[in-house]
């Protein structure tokens, strides 16, 4: 029997691979029940490898290390016997649950070049929390849309690869090319997730924001809370309402859809997208909310004890120096590790002074690197936290034309109306 993408998949069970099927496309649309169907092809057919390495993704994918495990021990035992692609699927998934993330890559590499319709296998280079993108490498945006490129000729026109392969050109700033193929995305499957947050990438890069904003506020109202994305769309939700001057709609979004406790996500997304949404806050005139700064901090120190992933660990800086936990600040600073780990060094003493209101300098301290700040990981709109620093740095130096003549050099497209309002709002020097 095969998959939906062609793949031949050993399993005597026409139910067990329809549940299998169904999990597949509700984990790479980040939707709700992924988990559950692969349970339910476990159930139909227990000796089905593939349907264990697929649930221990899962529940890697939502932060459950334990089960994940678990779920890759089966997979490993029952998998030995089975073909080629199986074999090497399977290895690559238990790289991952591993922490071996250079394995896993050499793995998918290899992997390809005999099957390229494998999604499962595909989609840890996809986005930008991927394999490539936290790699540290510079040029890793190129990279990734390089990647999916080269499969282009086996997988154009499917939903899924359509949204990724489409956000890849979105991040290299072409958006020409990237409209028709993230619409096309979006049409083919309203309900993926990763289509609808892609698009809401390009309405953001366009310049788009009321529009973007109409568009997430109405797709959020049919998705299932306990969704992958949901506090990370969410986010964006919130930071558009700051942009069209809502700022209570955007602390509601954030109090009660991204905040610890107010909503569920990947601890990734909570920390990074709490700190920079509390961060923007201030750009925007708001006070600085002294509480929710030592919350995503002290919420940092459970879920990032250990530091390794560069882009948490940036966004981790700037929440200890912003609640003021010089402690925390200085543990990360001396156990620092990760891809970008000398980035996020640099920005921990940026955000300790941008705390500090030593506007001279954040800007000393940001601009050596700015030039290469794709290291860490994130999307370009997410590194506009970087990028607002700085403005609202120059601001508050009363450096307004330079600032100007930045933003305009650097984001051209978002500059052609202005400095955008969530930096300018707030007060700045005469």
């Amino acid at each position: 029997m095969q998959d939906r993408y062609g793949n031949e998949v050993s399993t005597g069970s026409r139910a067990a691979l329809d549940a299998y099927v169904e999990g597949v496309d509700l984990f790479l649309a980040a939707q709700a029940g992924a988990g559950a169907a692969f349970e339910r092809a476990i159930a139909e057919d227990p000796y089905f490898a593939l349907a264990h390495a697929a649930l221990a993704r899962h529940h890697q994918m939502y932060a459950r290390p334990m089960e994940a495990v678990k779920a890759m021990i089966s997979a490993r035992e029952l998998g030995a016997g089975y073909t080629a692609r199986e074999q090497s699927h399977i290895s690559i998934i238990g790289s991952l649950i591993d922490g071996n993330s250079a394995r896993a890559y050499t793995g998918i590499l290899t992997h390809i070049a005999d099957y390229p319709r494998d999604p499962l296998i595909l989609q840890p280079c996809a986005g930008v929390f991927s394999l490539i993108a936290f790699s540290g490498r510079v040029g890793r945006d190129a990279e990734t849309f390089a990647f999916f490129d080269h499969l282009r000729p086996q997988l154009e026109y499917d939903w899924w690869f359509d949204c990724v392969y489409a956000f890849s050109l979105i991040e290299l700033g072409r958006l020409g090319d990237a409209e028709t193929i993230i619409e096309r995305s979006y049409a083919a499957n309203p309900a993926n997730a990763n289509a609808a947050h892609y698009k809401g990438h390009f309405h953001y890069e366009a310049g788009e924001h009321a529009e973007g904003w109409e568009f997430v506020k109405a797709w959020l109202e049919g998705y299932d809370r306990e969704g992958l994305m949901h506090c990370h769309i969410s986010w964006h939700d919130a930071l558009w309402a700051l942009e069209l001057g809502q700022p209570e709609a955007a602390w509601k979004v954030a109090r009660e859809k991204v905040r610890p406790g107010g909503a569920w996500g990947p601890p990734i997304n909570v920390l990074t997208d709490v700190a920079s949404f509390l961060l923007r806050a201030e750009f925007a005139g708001e006070s600085r909310e002294k509480a929710l700064w030592r919350e995503i901090s002290d919420y940092a120190t459970i879920h990032f004890r250990t530091p390794g992933v560069s882009f948490a660990d940036a966004h981790a800086a700037l929440a200890h120096a912003m609640a003021g936990n010089d402690e925390a600040l200085a543990a990360l600073r001396e156990t620092s590790a990760g891809t970008a780990s000398d980035m996020v060094n640099a920005l921990a003493d940026v955000f300790r002074a941008f705390a500090g209101s030593d506007w001279q300098a954040v800007v000393d301290r940001l601009v050596p690197v700015m030039a290469s700040h794709e290291r860490l990981g994130g999307s370009r709109a997410q590194r506009d936290l970087l990028e607002f620093t700085l403005l609202n740095a120059l601001l508050k130096l009363g450096k307004k034309d330079e600032a100007t003549r930045l933003f305009a050099m650097r984001r051209p497209v978002l500059a052609k109306d202005g400095l955008p309002a969530s930096v300018f709002a707030g007060p700045v020097a005469a």
